[in-house]
């Protein structure tokens, strides 16, 4: 029984272009590397001046206390995902500078 793939994910190339059918990289409406990093360290910045303001609020009585162990705990899970992606990174880069030329 043969299973049809292009069938499972339609709109999916099957083979990528390169050398025998154009160049490799961003199309039309994707994004780059660069700017989807970009991205995750911005909403990450936004996650944690969010969890302060909700604990500056939280201080003043203004808001309430599960509202702010919420924040402050995706605010924490937000800067460990971080560290985590930050250190794969590192071990990339580390890896690749392993790599005789």
């Amino acid at each position: 029984m043969a299973i049809d793939v292009k069938a499972l994910n339609p709109g999916v190339p099957m083979m990528p272009k390169g050398a025998a059918g154009g160049a490799l990289g961003p199309t039309a409406g994707t994004k780059d590397f660069a700017s989807l990093v970009r991205e995750a360290a911005d909403s990450a910045i936004n996650t944690g001046k969010q969890a302060e303001k909700v604990s500056v609020a939280g201080i003043a009585g203004k808001a309430d206390i599960l509202d702010v162990v919420q924040a402050v705990s995706n605010a924490e899970t937000t800067l460990t995902t971080v560290v985590a992606v930050r250190d794969k990174l590192v071990a990339a880069y580390q890896e690749l500078m392993r790599m005789p030329v």
